[in-house]
């Protein structure tokens, strides 16, 4: 029992650490490379699901089939994560027609290139949970303290168990 209780304790010290990781890239990414971004709807489902987090790369060349992610991001405004289904040029200028999988229409306008903030490599389906609740001052500390807490207990557990048998030898 004592193995099994170490793995989940490493399993869980793990997924906190990926977790603290990937919420500092999504709060500061780096200009004109990966961003990671949280999927805030089902519109993409069953390929990507809510809660997911989506790993984007801009790209000089989108494509029919491409899954893109565009529009604002900011603290009011999503980007939107969707999939292309057609292309046009105008002027020398790309627009893309987009439609999320789940729906049953195109998106009611056309997306300049400008706007796309790349091309989705790949998602994690759930983790973005984790990484949403750890932005919020609750879940920070919820995420810090817990995994301190245990860290503390079983280290202070292991002094202990090391001044006892030192006392039994003396």
């Amino acid at each position: 029992m004592n193995k099994a209780l170490k793995i989940i304790y490493y399993a869980f010290i793990t997924f906190i650490g990926i977790t603290v990781v990937l919420m500092l890239v999504s709060v500061f990414p780096i200009t004109g490379n990966f961003k990671l971004l949280i999927v805030q709807s089902g519109s993409m489902e069953p390929a990507i699901k809510t809660g997911s987090v989506v790993i984007v790369k801009p790209s000089d060349n989108y494509q029919i089939g491409d899954v893109i992610t565009f529009g604002e991001n900011t603290k009011t405004k999503t980007p939107t994560t969707h999939r292309i289904g057609e292309v046009k040029v105008v002027e020398g200028n790309y627009y893309y027609t987009t439609k999320g999988d789940a729906n049953e229409n195109n998106d009611p306008r056309e997306v300049s290139q400008t706007e796309i903030i790349g091309k989705v490599l790949f998602d994690v389906p759930f983790i973005g949970y984790a990484v949403a609740t750890a932005k919020e001052p609750i879940g920070f500390a919820v995420l810090i303290v817990v995994p301190a807490g245990i860290v503390i207990f079983d280290e202070t557990k292991k002094i202990w168990t090391e001044i006892r048998k030192h006392k039994k030898l003396s």
